[in-house]
């Protein structure tokens, strides 16, 4: 028990010189340490950025030439492919085409005479143009021209045997229209173009 005893005050002893000989621990400031944590953490930041390669264009493979600047050059007018002129109320002078088209239709033809009767059936007032075709025995030809009021009608008795076209028309207000026919004449009885909107119609006697 004595022995026991000694030993233990010994220990005691020797741990009350180490205490008071050995230097105090130094007390850890929180402020420090989250100031040295910051600067660490810059650091490291810092040396991420300076490990990115940096990027670089690669040159270029051709050498750009300027463009000239555009001129400002006009446009050319488009070519006339065809003229389309404006009826005219005359005949033009003949120049050698067909005589008949500028022909007007004397009151003395020669050839056998025939009757010839123009109805206008329509409910407007018309012009007709009449005209006979080149006769083979007597050469006469050329055009006539009528104005017929709605249902209306014409006999003419100083034509002759032939062939005849007609055209009629009306510029009437709620009843413009235009129409045409014809028919070939051998014998003196009366023959009859009736006039409608649509055609007009050659009927024998």
């Amino acid at each position: 028990m004595k022995r026991f005893s000694t030993i233990t005050v010994v220990i005691v002893i020797t741990l009350i010189i180490s205490a008071c000989g050995a230097e105090p621990v130094p007390t850890v400031n929180p402020v420090d340490v989250q100031n040295t944590a910051v600067a660490a953490a810059f650091t490291m930041v810092a040396q991420t950025q300076a490990a990115i390669p940096t990027a670089t264009l690669p040159p270029p493979t051709e050498t750009p030439t300027q463009t000239p600047m555009a001129t400002n050059t006009p446009l050319q007018s488009p070519t006339a492919i065809g003229v389309i002129s404006s009826p005219t109320t005359a005949p033009a002078a003949n120049t050698g085409g067909d005589p008949c088209a500028t022909r007007v239709l004397s009151g003395d033809l020669k050839g056998k005479q025939t009757i010839i009767r123009i109805w206008n059936t329509t409910k407007a007032p018309i012009t007709v143009s009449l005209y006979l075709n080149e006769t083979a025995a007597h050469g006469e030809c050329g055009y006539r021209s009528y104005t017929l009021p709605k249902n209306g009608d014409v006999v003419i008795r100083d034509l002759v045997y032939g062939c005849y076209n007609l055209w009629a028309w009306s510029d009437a207000q709620g009843n413009k229209f235009n129409s045409s026919g014809g028919g070939c004449i051998n014998n003196p009885d009366k023959w009859t173009f009736e006039v409608n909107t649509a055609t007009v119609k050659f009927v024998g006697p």
